[in-house]
């Protein structure tokens, strides 16, 4: 998919070593999923049919150091899914130098909004899956069989 700048790197996110703190890099990914939803369909007209997208497990590796005022970037795909599943994965990037900081992959659940349980993914939102997913292998995680 597309490599989409889309943040710069906040005061609040540096720790006391000076550079980002790694729970605000999981902010960062899930800015660059907030900006990958409507490409899948999801996102508020996804809310406005009573179903959403609640992340049930994350991985996160970190190459090379981000500092202040940094503009990162975010290279987002499919590398799953199923009738109730979906992972993505992301790359974060030095927005004008080019190279990887970290790199994320999280796998989620169509949920019913009402009954708070998992759902199935609509059939408009499994084709644009299909047209996204890429052939590339999960470092980390995986979308597996359900438990019996």
């Amino acid at each position: 998919m597309r490599r989409d700048s889309f943040v710069r790197v906040k005061p609040e996110w540096v720790d006391h070593y000076g550079h980002m703190n790694l729970a605000y890099y999981l902010v960062a990914f899930d800015l660059a999923t907030d900006v990958l939803w409507p490409a899948l369909n999801l996102g508020e007209g996804f809310r406005a049919r009573g179903l959403g997208t609640f992340a049930v497990e994350s991985w996160q590796a970190y190459r090379r150091e981000l500092l202040l005022d940094m503009p990162l970037a975010a290279e987002s795909e499919v590398l799953g899914y199923d009738s109730r599943r979906l992972l993505i994965a992301h790359r974060l990037y030095h927005a004008e130098e080019g190279w990887l900081s970290a790199e994320n992959e999280v796998l989620f659940l169509c949920v019913d909004l009402n009954t708070r349980r998992a759902g199935m993914w609509p059939e408009d939102v499994l084709a644009h899956f299909a047209a996204a997913k890429v052939d590339r292998a999960p470092q980390r995680l995986a979308v597996k069989p359900p438990r019996p």
